[in-house]
């Protein structure tokens, strides 16, 4: 192999297995596709079997590899199950996450355990049954969608924040416990994106404009402007990134600036 060969070569995929957890819609289908266009045999999975099954056809059509399975990731034993039927995988890419949009005073212990357990939780339940996995085998790549909300927080956004900043902090730790055993873990923080989790914002034109004008770049990102840094962080071009948190967010964090949205 030449060497421009073998710096191509960084990015491809072929012969390794993705599971992409949250594959259905948004960030997770976007990965999933773009894993997919690399190479990889990706195992499309959601709450939803239907959207996960819509993805893998997808993938299929287009000349891809892909699977489809069903998982709630809030709870353990469909975690276990899933892991137990998909078996040895080289990338995990895991995206679910909930919000609950309202001032800590307002929110009830109900509203708070249940971000926690999508968030937080689910992503402990994903993380470390992929981990084993992947221990075991002797590697692999590990990819936790966080937010810029694991930064920089607002009104509203009290709980999701701190679930976001806490898979961070896990992700952080999974990668010094693991890197021995060739296992690489990382976070990916997105600024705003038009997903169906944003779909309150992006319904209300002022706020909508106020978040666009925000970033650097004066726009919303599209799910599939995610695919790449996702491909990035599981292919061998990050294979010494782990334990980092790559922002994806037009600039967001980098400039200055504030709006209260209309709680």
């Amino acid at each position: 192999m030449s060497g421009l060969e073998s710096y191509r070569s960084l990015f491809d995929l072929s012969g390794k297995r993705a599971v992409v957890i949250g594959a259905g819609s948004g960030i997770g289908r976007a990965g999933a596709l773009g894993l997919a266009a690399h190479g990889a045999d990706v195992v499309c999975a959601d709450l939803s079997a239907e959207a996960a099954g819509d993805v893998a056809t997808h993938i299929r059509e287009s000349g891809g590899r892909a699977t489809a399975e069903s998982v709630d990731v809030a709870e353990v034993a469909s975690v276990s199950s899933l892991f137990d039927r998909v078996g040895s995988h080289d990338v995990l890419v895991t995206t679910p996450a909930i919000n609950v949009r309202k001032p800590l005073l307002d929110l009830t212990d109900e509203e708070f355990r249940r971000v926690v357990s999508v968030n937080l939780e689910g992503a402990f339940h994903v993380v470390t049954r992929s981990g084993r996995l992947m221990a075991g085998a002797g590697g692999g790549s590990i990819v936790v969608i966080s937010s810029i909300r694991a930064q920089v927080v607002e009104p509203g956004q009290g709980v999701y924040a701190a679930t976001k900043a806490g898979v961070v902090q896990m992700i952080r730790a999974l990668a010094a416990e693991l890197g021995s055993r060739g296992v690489r873990a990382n976070a990916l923080a997105p600024g705003v994106v038009e997903t169906p989790l944003t779909a309150q914002i992006t319904s209300d034109p002022g706020w909508y404009e106020a978040y666009a004008q925000k970033g650097a770049l004066g726009r919303w990102a599209q799910p599939s402007e995610m695919a790449g840094p996702i491909v990035f962080l599981a292919s061998d071009a990050a294979s010494f990134v782990t334990g980092s948190l790559l922002v994806v967010d037009g600039g967001w964090l980098a400039v200055d600036g504030r709006f209260t949205p209309p709680l």
